[in-house]
């Protein structure tokens, strides 16, 4: 499941889902910051562990947890979750460089 075969519904609708059931949850409050950053870095791991394994319904799911952690983090902390991936886009849009090994290294500045 390489291609995007979700349903049609926004990223903005996603991440609003995510910030409503974070709500309701009760989770969006700035002083559980580090737990949540303790969470991102938890499914990290099992992200990482599915890559090693090369199972893709697991990556899948791992990426989707991250995603999840992540958004909840940024509302946390006072942040737009699409703020912070509009600054880190116009940060990297157009780096140069070139790849090592597997591995983008950008050109210094």
């Amino acid at each position: 499941m390489r291609e995007d075969h979700s349903p049609t519904v926004t990223m903005d609708e996603l991440v609003q889902n995510v910030l409503d059931w974070a709500e309701q949850k009760d989770l969006l409050h700035q002083e559980y910051h580090p737990k949540q950053m303790m969470k991102i870095m938890e499914e990290l791991g099992e992200l990482s562990q599915a890559c090693l394994k090369d199972n893709p319904m697991a990556i899948i799911d791992g990426i989707g947890d991250v995603l999840v952690t992540v958004i909840i983090l940024a509302k946390q902390l006072g942040y737009s979750p699409k703020g912070c991936l509009f600054e880190a886009w116009n940060e990297i849009k157009n780096r140069t460089g070139k790849m090592h090994n597997g591995t983008f290294i950008k050109d210094q500045q």
